[in-house]
């Protein structure tokens, strides 16, 4: 077991792979004591996570919380004694939300409760039915194909009823209400980059700022939710606090592989934490750029006209376009340590950058005399490195932020982060 409280300028892409590790086994759906575990276990890293509880069928928006819904074991057997699509082997065997079942079927009645992902006829698909009674397995196509005529014994060993829902989140405060917001989800079972990838990342980044911000400028607010319901949840209980403090926020999913980086606009396309995203990535390879009418994820309900947050979804490979999503290869081959340390890479140097100065103002008229602070060469030459300072110094008028002149320089953030961080200390800025 990894030492949650370790410092996190020693807690790497290998940490959050064993954190990982640790939740892979619980089986998360929207309710249950799968998504409390991991809850839990999260609460364990970062003590400061408040988990809350609401009723099943309480009245959210347009929505209602589902029935409680708990799983510990399922599997079919044949006549012959032989198990087939066993939970225990593998949560993703079950058809999530399923009802509890004890009963005997002919193969022609089982089939059409087994779902299967014909063209990747190798993988367990991810299925759900949360909001109609259903029951069901999933298997391989080729494990299908090869189930043997007969009897079967369905077991189910489930519950479904009145209960709960829980969601967490974390604050730390900053000397500013002006908060940066990151939500992402705990609902997935035994998926490595679609589910834990995003919470292992919150986690990571919450050490990180209290861990080099104790007193940040800005406030954080982190959010660990089943997706969809989980944030129209948190929305209903917090809209009219968040449209007034939330400046900046980013939905976490699909974060830990290392075949490109992905972002998801905002539904405007014009915010801050779009500026924040492409500022970030500016010297990045295989950076892929996706419309909001792309979006999949709870990007959905954060710009929902109405909510309107300034939010945008980031991903590694971006959910949907992997061959393994939601599917039982989408494991510990598809996420590494480094790609999780990029993603971290990614949302550390936003909050680095909000936490250097948001909206950098220099302190002079003109151009300050950069030489007698050395900042500049006495002796001029064509081409000078110095450029990008003077470039930096020419947006800094209170009104650019300090992701808009980055993408305005066309200068990684990180870099231009040191040298607003540099001129700051000269009193430049």
């Amino acid at each position: 077991m990894i030492d949650h409280k370790k410092n996190l300028k020693f807690v790497k892409g290998n940490n959050m792979i064993q954190w990982m590790k640790d939740m892979w086994g619980y089986p998360r759906s929207l309710t249950g004591h799968g998504t409390r575990k991991t809850l839990e276990y999260l609460k364990d890293i970062n003590p400061e996570l408040n988990i809350h509880s609401f009723k099943s069928g309480l009245k959210v928006f347009d929505w209602e919380i589902p029935d409680e819904w708990n799983i510990y074991d399922a599997y079919i057997e044949h006549e012959s004694g032989q198990k087939f699509a066993d939970f225990s082997k593998n949560n993703l065997h079950i058809l999530g939300y399923s009802t509890p079942c004890n009963m005997e079927v002919t193969l022609s009645k089982l089939l059409p409760h087994i779902y299967t992902q014909p063209d990747q006829p190798d993988v367990i698909p991810y299925v759900t039915s949360y909001y109609k009674d259903r029951w069901g397995f999933c298997m391989s196509e080729n494990d299908k194909q090869e189930l043997p005529d007969g009897k079967y014994r369905v077991i189910i060993d489930a519950t479904k009823g009145a209960g709960s829902l829980e969601l967490a989140d974390l604050i730390i405060n900053g000397q500013s209400n002006k908060e940066i917001f990151f939500s992402t989800y705990v609902c997935h079972p035994s998926m490595a980059n679609n589910e834990l990838s995003g919470p292992v990342l919150a986690s990571a980044l919450i050490q990180y700022i209290k861990t080099e911000y104790p007193n940040p400028q800005h406030t954080y607010r982190f959010v660990f939710a089943p997706e969809t319901i989980g944030s129209i949840i948190y929305l209903s209980e917090h809209i009219q606090l968040l449209k007034e403090n939330v400046i900046c926020g980013f939905n976490l999913s699909c974060v830990g592989d290392e075949r490109a980086y992905s972002y998801i606009e905002s539904r405007m396309g014009n915010t801050l934490a779009d500026s924040a995203l492409h500022a970030a990535m500016i010297d990045l390879d295989n950076v892929k750029k996706y419309s909001f009418l792309d979006r999949g994820s709870d990007e959905r309900q954060y710009c929902a006209p109405g909510v309107d947050l300034p939010f945008c979804g980031f991903c590694r490979t971006k959910y949907e376009e992997f061959p393994e999503y939601h599917t039982s290869a989408d494991n510990f081959d598809v996420v590494t340590s480094e790609g999780l340390e990029g993603s971290f890479n990614v949302m550390k140097s936003i909050i680095d950058a909000f936490e250097v100065r948001l909206f950098p103002k220099v302190s002079a008229f003109c151009e300050p005399q950069l030489g007698k602070y050395d900042l500049y060469p006495t002796l001029s030459k064509k081409k000078s490195s110095e450029s990008l300072r003077m470039n930096v110094i020419a947006y800094s008028d209170g009104k650019h932020s300090i992701f808009e002149i980055a993408n305005k320089v066309n200068k990684s953030l990180d870099l231009v982060t040191s040298e607003i961080s540099l001129l700051i200390n000269n009193k430049i800025i």
